[in-house]
C-alpha cells in the first residue's frame, strides 16, 4: 500500500518481497521524463507503451473494476495528470486530477470474430496510435472479453513519462496476485484528494524546486571537482584523457542520425502493426552462456539474424543497421524512484554475420563498450539541460537523433512466478515499445520460463509484417539451436 509519509508502494507483502516493489513518487517530472513529454510536439516521437496480458479464464467485471479502483488509489501516478507552465523554470508537476473518472480509463468490450490473439492485436494497434488526452492521467486499460477458450485479455496503455519497462513491471504487480487463493484486501483505501496550487504559489514552488536541484548539483559538482583536483596532482595526463573521453561520449550520444542505414525500411508513419513470438527462456539463456554472455546478447543476436533474413528475402545485402537499446542506469540512490532510469544507447550493429556465435560475441562487445561510456552517469544532468530548451528546439534535436534509427530492442524482466487476478491465472504477457522514429521495436518480456517477443512494426517501413515475423523466428531458431 502507499505509505503517506514515504510515498512507498509496498503492495502485496509476499509479492513485494519476491519482486522488489519499493517506489517513491516525486512531485515533478525528472529531466528524462520531461524530455519524453515535450518531444511529442512531433507525433512520430510519441512514447507510448502497450502491454497485453492474456488470462486463462473469464474475469468478473465488477471485481476487475474494484481492483483497478484500489490500484488507482495506491499508485499515485494513476490519478495524476501533468501540469506545466511555458514560462516555468522547473519540470512539469504531477497533480491529482480533480476530474478523475475510472470509467474513462477502464473500458470493457467483447472480442469480435472468433476471439483470437490476432484480433486482440488488431484492437490494440489503433489504441496505441492514439495520443493521450493531456488533461487526464496518462494511462488506459481495455478489457477484452469472450476470447476463444473462454479467455480474457487486458490491453494496457501507459505513457513512457510515467515509467520505464523495469519500473512498469513493478507497478503492474499492484494489479496481480501471487496466489490463486489471495485473501480479500479489505476496504478501499481513501482516494487521493486534488489540491491544485494557486497560480501565485506555482512560481514559488517551481523556484524552490529548482533551487534545491541546483544546490544538489553544486554539491555533486564540488565533490567531483575536489576529487578531480586531487587526481590532477598525481595524474594530470589521465585527468585530461578522461575529460576528452567524456566529451566524446556526450557527442556520440547526441550526434544526429537522420538517415536509416537500411535500404529497405526507410519510410515512416504514425501507424503500427503488432505481432509476437514465443521463445523458450532456459534455452535462450543456455545459448548465451556459450559465449559467456547474457540473455540480452542472445536476444539481440537473434534479432540481427532475423533482420538479415528479411533483407535477404528482398534482395538486399546489408553490412550493419543502427539500433537503439535502453541501458538501465538505476543505482542504489535512484532504484526506489519511480520514473525513467535508462540511457538510450545508439550504435551500429553487424547484420551480415551468418554465424550466430559471431553475432552474440559482437553484440556482447558492443554493449560492454556502451555500458562503459562516461555519458551514462550524465544522462539526467544532460536531460535537465535539454528539457529547458524551447520545445521546438528539443523536438528538432531529438528528431535528428532518432529518425535515422532502424530498430529498437528492449529486454524487460517479468514475473518469474505464476500470477493471477481473482484466481484466474495469467497465461502470457507481451509488451510493445514505442517507435520514436524507428521502423521496428522488439521487446522481450519474460514470464516464468517463457519469453514473449513483442514485435511492433511501422507498416510504412515494413509492409509485409508476416514475412518480417517469420524471418525473426528464423533468427531465434538459429540461436536456440546452439543450446
Amino acid at each position: 500500500m502507499l505509505n503517506e509519509d514515504s510515498g512507498v508502494v509496498a503492495g502485496n507483502e509476499d509479492l513485494a518481497t519476491q519482486l522488489g516493489i519499493d517506489f517513491t513518487f516525486e512531485p515533478r517530472m525528472s529531466g528524462s521524463d520531461a524530455l519524453m513529454w515535450r518531444i511529442e510536439k512531433d507525433p512520430l516521437l510519441r512514447s507510448t507503451i502497450v502491454m497485453i496480458m492474456v488470462f486463462d479464464g473469464e474475469l468478473d467485471r465488477q471485481r476487475v473494476t474494484r481492483r483497478m479502483e484500489r490500484v488507482s488509489r495506491l499508485v499515485p501516478r494513476l490519478r495524476q495528470r501533468v501540469l506545466g507552465h511555458p514560462m516555468s523554470i522547473a519540470p512539469p508537476r504531477w497533480e491529482v486530477d480533480p476530474n478523475f473518472r475510472l470509467d474513462y480509463h477502464l473500458r470493457f468490450m467483447r472480442a469480435p470474430g472468433s476471439g483470437t490473439l490476432r484480433e486482440v492485436f488488431d484492437i490494440a494497434a489503433p489504441i496505441a496510435m492514439q495520443g493521450f488526452d493531456r488533461a487526464r492521467p496518462l494511462w488506459e486499460f481495455t478489457v477484452v472479453e469472450g476470447l476463444a477458450g473462454g479467455k480474457t485479455a487486458l490491453i494496457g496503455k501507459v505513457h513512457h513519462a510515467i515509467t520505464d519497462g523495469v519500473g512498469g513491471m513493478k507497478l503492474q504487480l499492484e494489479l496481480l496476485d501471487l496466489s490463486p487463493e489471495a485473501p480479500d484486501p479489505g476496504p478501499l483505501p481513501p482516494a487521493p484528494e486534488a489540491s491544485p496550487l494557486p497560480e501565485s504559489q506555482r512560481w514559488v514552488d517551481a523556484a524552490a524546486w529548482e533551487a534545491r536541484r541546483q544546490i544538489d548539483a553544486v554539491r555533486q559538482l564540488a565533490g567531483n571537482a575536489t576529487a578531480t583536483a586531487a587526481r590532477t596532482l598525481t595524474d594530470p595526463v589521465g585527468v585530461g584523457v578522461g575529460a576528452l573521453r567524456t566529451l566524446g561520449s556526450v557527442i556520440r550520444m547526441i550526434s544526429p542520425a537522420t538517415e536509416p542505414l537500411s535500404p529497405l525500411m526507410r519510410s515512416r508513419s504514425l501507424s503500427v502493426h503488432f505481432d509476437t513470438i514465443e521463445v523458450d527462456l532456459p534455452r535462450l539463456k543456455a545459448a548465451s552462456r556459450i559465449v559467456g554472455g547474457h540473455l540480452n546478447d542472445a536476444f539481440v543476436a537473434a534479432v540481427l539474424g532475423g533482420l538479415r533474413h528479411y533483407h535477404d528475402s528482398h534482395g538486399y545485402k546489408v553490412e550493419s543497421l543502427r539500433m537503439t537499446m535502453p541501458i538501465n542506469v538505476r543505482n542504489d540512490r535512484t532504484a526506489r524512484v519511480a520514473g525513467n532510469q535508462f540511457a538510450p544507447a545508439r550504435f551500429a550493429v553487424p547484420v551480415w554475420m551468418e554465424d550466430p556465435i559471431g553475432r552474440m560475441n559482437a553484440v556482447r562487445e558492443l554493449v560492454a563498450q556502451w555500458r562503459d561510456e562516461p555519458v551514462l552517469s550524465l544522462t539526467e544532468p544532460i536531460a535537465n539541460i535539454l528539457a529547458r530548451l524551447p520545445a521546438s528546439a528539443t523536438t528538432a534535436l531529438f528528431g535528428s537523433m532518432l529518425k535515422g534509427i532502424d530498430f529498437v530492442t528492449s529486454n524487460v524482466p517479468g514475473p518469474p512466478i505464476p500470477v493471477y487476478i481473482d484466481g484466474v491465472p495469467m497465461e502470457r504477457q507481451i509488451a510493445f515499445g514505442p517507435m520514436t522514429g524507428a521502423a521496428a521495436n522488439l521487446v522481450v518480456l519474460s514470464y516464468c520460463d517463457t519469453l514473449n517477443v513483442g514485435i511492433n512494426t511501422d507498416p510504412a517501413a515494413i509492409d509485409d509484417p508476416e514475412l518480417f515475423t517469420e524471418c525473426l523466428r528464423k533468427g531465434f531458431d538459429e540461436v536456440l539451436a546452439l543450446a
